[in-house]
């Protein structure tokens, strides 16, 4: 390890040094058997006022339903839900019901864009010499020839396969025919 390297310093918090959020004391009351996390309070609250209001349906088996509430209760003390407690897991599951099918991109839902047929075509023409009805003149060719690039190439030895100069291209559209014809000198009439 070099000496202009920082070291490297790694801490690990075990489940003994992290406490969890418990409800043992009300003013200077110590509830009994206490202390109570959160999902024991919320199932020991909602599991009563459950039993109550279903009385008339449950009072034929006797203290096997406040027996169960009693050990749901202290089943769930201490649970994990692949390593979260079990209001957190609860709220997970919520959120992830609310989200997207697609999921999120940017804060948005991922939408996949709607399939429409990809239509295309080509065209096959012949070179440009033959689209204009001939070769390039000759004073073309050597004016090319005489082109610097063609001098420098020529020139300085490279290990590179050398390249022709390419033949300029006859004009094509109309356009470009007025043009060449107005730089050889003949103007339109």
């Amino acid at each position: 390890m070099s000496a202009a390297a920082p070291a490297r310093v790694g801490r690990f918090y075990t489940t003994a040094r992290r406490h969890p959020w418990v409800l043992g004391k009300v003013a200077d009351w110590r509830i009994p058997l206490g202390p109570y996390t959160p999902a024991q309070i919320a199932v020991a609250v909602l599991g009563g006022f459950l039993l109550v209001k279903t009385i008339a349906w449950w009072s034929w088996m006797g203290p096997v339903p406040i027996v169960a509430w009693l050990l749901a209760i202290w089943a769930v003390r201490r649970p994990k839900i692949r390593g979260r407690a079990p209001m957190q897991a609860a709220l997970g599951w919520l959120l992830l019901g609310g989200q997207p099918r697609g999921g999120r991109i940017g804060g948005h839902a991922a939408r996949d864009r709607a399939s429409h047929p990809l239509l295309g075509g080509f065209t096959i023409e012949g070179p440009p010499a033959l689209a204009t009805g001939g070769a390039p003149s000759r004073a073309a060719v050597q004016r090319a020839a005489r082109s610097p690039h063609a001098r420098t190439a020529a020139a300085r030895p490279s290990g590179r396969r050398r390249t022709e100069p390419a033949a300029p291209v006859a004009p094509v559209s109309g356009v470009q025919q007025l043009l060449a014809l107005t730089a050889q000198g003949g103007g339109v009439r």
